[in-house]
């Protein structure tokens, strides 16, 4: 779906709250934000922050997705907005993948007034340019567990005893520059590979379930990007 495809491939959103003491007064601000294997938006914000204090007040939130960068008129590309309710998570799994692609983020994400939160997203909406303009509420991709427990593993043997085919896919198949790309993420759709403050995604032909359709994907896409070459 272009609606995850877009969210997924972002590294900061807009983040849309009503303010505390004045219900009804929009409120917007710049969050970093990472995401779930089921393209559950992923946010670390400090309990000091007035977006957190609206949320404690009304948790019902709006997030903006913009995927129009690089674009010369930014009307025709994409962008998603996802309405729901926030709510603070204690997941491992949601600390670990955003951090794994907020790794500055490591230095306060201990600390008493920051906190996890999950957007449960109740609907979406996506503008993918003029006249293409969509609402539905089948925005989330439920992931198969086996790829869940599978995911640390995945990350781990790809960076570290295959980190040359992490290079050719940011080289040959996305068109990055740099050395030093290492996977942060994968889901059923692709994956993330991340290079200092640089992020890239990399889609799946398939659908992938576990560990092992995970393998056999990559595999295919370092052949491909090997091709490329």
């Amino acid at each position: 779906m272009q609606a995850r495809a877009v969210a997924r491939a972002c590294r900061t959103a807009t983040l849309a709250t009503s303010m505390a003491g004045d219900p009804g007064q929009p409120y917007a601000s710049l969050v970093l934000v990472a995401f779930d294997l089921d393209a559950t938006p992923l946010l670390l914000v400090s309990t000091l922050a007035d977006h957190t204090r609206n949320i404690a007040a009304d948790n019902r939130v709006s997030l903006l997705c913009d995927g129009t960068l690089g674009h010369d008129e930014p009307l025709t590309g994409p962008r998603v907005s996802l309405l729901g309710r926030a709510e603070k998570t204690d997941e491992p799994r949601h600390r670990a993948r955003y951090l794994a692609r907020h790794p500055s983020a490591e230095g306060y994400a201990g600390f008493k007034d920051f906190a996890f939160y999950k957007i449960i997203v109740e609907r979406a909406h996506i503008v993918a340019g003029f006249g293409r303009i969509h609402w539905f509420d089948d925005y989330l991709l439920p992931a198969p567990q086996a790829l869940i427990d599978a995911e640390a593993g995945i990350l781990e043997h790809m960076n570290t005893d295959h980190a040359d085919a992490v290079q050719l896919y940011a080289n040959r198949l996305l068109g990055k520059n740099g050395d030093g790309w290492r996977l942060c993420g994968i889901d059923p759709e692709g994956c993330d590979l991340i290079c200092g403050h640089e992020l890239a995604r990399l889609p799946f032909d398939t659908l992938v379930q576990d560990a092992e359709s995970a393998r056999a994907e990559l595999v295919r896409l370092v052949k491909q990007a090997r091709a490329a070459g």
